[in-house]
């Protein structure tokens, strides 16, 4: 006999708040059982070898490619970086071309890595990888690269995650790895397409909204006439959309990854209903000249502190993490005057089902976050100076000379910045001051527009007065 199952009021799940990556609590430790967590390195690019296991078709003209470090080490990255990878389109005895893929899969499940590459019948490299790259192929690869990525820790975790076509591969790892993790979180994917059986990943997003009542998914055609039966959006990216599926955009950050044409409307729509210029992010899957001028910037530096590694490295494995020269130790412990500081992981709270962060709540407003805001004279304070930097979301108060960089004494307090040229020139120190003034000598690493919107480059910042910074 077989027994129907029926469906029963299920409770919503108990969570701790806010989102946490799981390498964060651990990078900060100074207990000896850190240093092997240590030795997974997300924060560094490396040059190294990777053999596809695996081969997965895609709706819309992707195809996944399955990879696994030759050497067998994990490859530790943020959810929204990328890869360059050597392909040998002209034989094995020419120079690779190389091209930069998303990593489409998650970094909590590091021990092998996705890519997903959308095939263009009039490009050079990508029907040559979906012809030629098998299992067992070997390609040499750089990376994580990028600044696009989730934060390593955030208390309040509520998102608005937009791509257009093939940028659902950043997209679907942030999807993915937020669903591996535990915590409260908030997010909203908006997906544009061209037909209705060509988005990528679709099963998959079915499944994870359907299971996790943290995630909400849509789909929009874009201009494409609906099809009978389609039961998702229709016509191109609107503010009346983004209403429509995340009436509290303007409390949430967005990240967005697409055609530079979708980036360009995205930033002016998020603009008109009422998102900050500081909370947004973007990945542009295509660009202008100065857009293309950035990724090789960033992909020159990579190489050179991948060198760099490989030095150390090879000098001395044993002592190498101990042994980092200063321009790679952004998460090292801190000291103070009373020995090493103790990790600065978000802490262990419970969230209470009735608070306004809680479930499936519409809030979300910029009001509700300055409201929950912590109070920067409970936090404790480190160093010497006269002026006094409050970094909220690490929860401390570091004192610092005028004279000095603010970048170093953060970092050495504990605050996660990261950080790579530390001349200005890369922009991956970029943060948010909340108040306070400073004086910026930066190296083209920011453009005039987030400068206005409150960001800057500690790399290369003196304070002139008390700052706040969201950091």
């Amino acid at each position: 006999m077989i027994e129907l199952l029926t469906e029963t009021a299920i409770q919503e799940p108990q969570r701790i708040r806010g989102l946490e990556m799981p390498w964060n609590r651990v990078m900060g430790s100074t207990e000896a059982p850190a240093r092997a967590a240590r030795a997974l390195g997300p924060w560094h690019p490396q040059e190294f070898m990777a053999e596809c296991v695996e081969t997965v078709p895609e709706a819309g003209g992707l195809m996944t490619f399955v990879f696994r470090r030759c050497d067998g080490a994990p490859l530790a990255f943020r959810a929204g970086q990328y890869v360059n990878v050597a392909f040998p389109v002209n034989g094995e005895d020419q120079d690779p071309v190389d091209r930069s893929y998303s990593l489409s899969s998650s970094p909590t499940e590091p021990w092998t890595f996705n890519i997903s590459v959308k095939r263009d019948a009039t490009g050079l490299v990508s029907p040559w990888v979906h012809e030629n790259v098998k299992p067992g192929t070997v390609l040499e690869m750089l990376g994580p690269v990028g600044a696009f990525h989730l934060p390593d820790a955030d208390r309040r975790a509520r998102y608005l995650l937009l791509a257009a076509g093939a940028g659902i591969t950043p997209i679907m790892s942030m999807v993915r790895t937020i669903h591996s993790l535990p915590g409260h979180a908030d997010v909203v994917v908006l997906y544009h397409g061209a037909e209705a059986g060509g988005f990528a990943f679709h099963k998959e997003l079915a499944y994870i909204a359907s299971v996790d009542s943290r995630i909400k998914v849509f789909y929009s055609l874009g201009d494409r006439n609906k099809p009978e039966g389609w039961e998702g959006l229709s016509g191109r990216l609107t503010a009346a959309m983004l209403d429509e599926v995340a009436p509290d955009a303007n409390g949430r950050q967005v990240y967005a990854c697409g055609p530079e044409g979708y980036l360009n409307t995205a930033t002016d729509l998020l603009g008109k209903v009422g998102v900050d210029d500081t909370s947004i992010y973007m990945e542009f899957f295509s660009g202008d000249r100065q857009t293309l001028l950035e990724y090789q910037a960033e992909l020159a530096l990579a190489v050179d502190i991948a060198e760099e590694i490989a030095e150390e490295i090879a000098d001395s494995a044993e002592d190498y993490y101990e042994g980092q020269p200063t321009a790679f130790g952004l998460y090292e412990p801190g000291y103070d005057a009373d020995g090493p500081l103790k990790a600065t992981g978000l802490p262990l709270e419970a969230m209470d089902p009735n608070s306004p962060d809680s479930g499936d709540s519409d809030g979300g407003s910029a009001a509700e976050a300055e409201a929950v805001s912590p109070d920067a004279s409970s936090f404790d304070t480190v160093g010497t100076g006269s002026l006094t930097l409050s970094f909220m979301r690490t929860g401390i108060n570091v004192r610092i000379d005028p004279t000095e960089h603010i970048l170093g004494p953060a970092q050495r307090a504990g605050v996660r910045i990261g950080a790579n040229c530390k001349e200005g020139m890369c922009g991956s120190c970029k943060v948010v001051k909340l108040s306070g003034e400073v004086e910026m000598n930066h190296q083209g690493g920011i453009r005039a527009r987030e400068i206005d919107a409150g960001k800057f480059l500690p790399c290369c910042s003196t304070a002139r007065t008390d700052m706040v910074i969201d950091a």
